[in-house]
């Protein structure tokens, strides 16, 4: 089964790294992925740019309003995420536990991801054959 684990922490702390302290966060997140490409559980992931770089959309009265920044102001920002295949929840949880920033109080929201075709409905974006 697919599992998103989102990640979410202070932004800011980056900024304040020395260029040291910033190498070797970047080797300990390396470690992190190398160890789930090593396990077989690694499908993608990526870090995202600072929440200054977002823009919302949303429909208001039929039209369309672009907004600079997140969807709303928080104390943690979304920063990256993996997409992992796991047997099961309790592994996905296991890796999260593993993920680098939580012990300076980040968190990681461990979401499944749909299953289309278990729910009975095609994959979007999935090719369609006609006989």
């Amino acid at each position: 089964m697919k599992y998103l684990l989102l990640l979410y922490g202070d932004e800011n702390r980056w900024a304040d790294m020395s260029p040291e302290d910033a190498a070797e966060s970047m080797r300990v997140w390396s470690a992190y992925g190398q160890a789930l490409i090593d396990a077989g559980a690694y499908l993608g992931g990526e870090g995202l740019q600072p929440t200054a770089a977002a823009t919302t959309v949303r429909i208001r009265s039929a039209e369309v309003v672009h907004t600079d920044g997140p969807f709303a102001e928080t104390r943690e920002q979304l920063g990256g995420f993996y997409l992992l295949e796991c047997p099961d929840l309790d592994a996905a949880l296991s890796w999260a536990a593993k993920v680098p920033g939580l012990p300076e109080g980040g968190s990681v929201e461990v979401r499944p991801v749909m299953d289309y075709e278990a729910a009975g409905y095609q994959q979007p974006g999935a090719e369609t054959t006609s006989a």
